[in-house]
């Protein structure tokens, strides 16, 4: 414990030098030092014996690329109170609500490997390794379902459901 102290307290301040130059952002920085952190004391017994300054920063560096990949997957964030109140939340129009529940009747519709590919990927913002790693399964069977299934919910909601000519939508809008 004593060399963990002794080789790691002195890189902190490097450490959190190099996670602001990465991410721009003082406070997601030291959050991401503080995972960097974790780790190294986590797993400090199964490191190599090589050299443990470059092992902490490559922690630290691949915590801020998969930091910056999903903010980059998310959008940019405001804080609330920058928000002006006309940009918020509206309520849901009869037509939103409508159309929301033909969209989970079509996902319902779906086999259960492309709904659980299409639930992981377009609603928990799996990434598609991650959505592999899930289920079990590789990667290119993961973009083939999602694919498939993609395509599946496009033709569900694209025609009507009961015996109505094909390829016209069964939502109408009325204005």
């Amino acid at each position: 414990m004593d060399d963990l102290l002794l080789q790691v307290e002195p890189m902190i301040p490097a450490l959190r030098r190099y996670a602001r130059g990465l991410v721009r952002d003082i406070e997601a920085a030291d959050d991401i030092v503080q995972d960097c952190l974790e780790r190294v004391v986590l797993n400090w017994s199964r490191r190599r014996d090589d050299n443990p300054r470059s092992w902490a920063f490559a922690i630290l560096h691949n915590l801020a690329v998969n930091r910056l990949r999903q903010d980059a997957r998310r959008g940019g964030s405001v804080p609330i109170e920058d928000v002006p109140e006309a940009t918020g939340a509206r309520a849901a129009t009869q037509e939103d609500t409508v159309y929301g529940h033909e969209v989970m009747a079509a996902i319902e519709r779906l086999p259960p490997d492309q709904r659980s590919i299409l639930l992981l990927i377009s609603v928990e913002d799996l990434t598609y390794a991650e959505a592999a790693k899930v289920l079990e399964i590789p990667l290119g069977t993961v973009m083939s379902r999602l694919s498939r299934a993609r395509e599946q919910l496009r033709t569900i909601l694209e025609t009507k459901p009961s015996g109505g000519s094909a390829g016209r939508p069964y939502i109408w809008r009325v204005k």
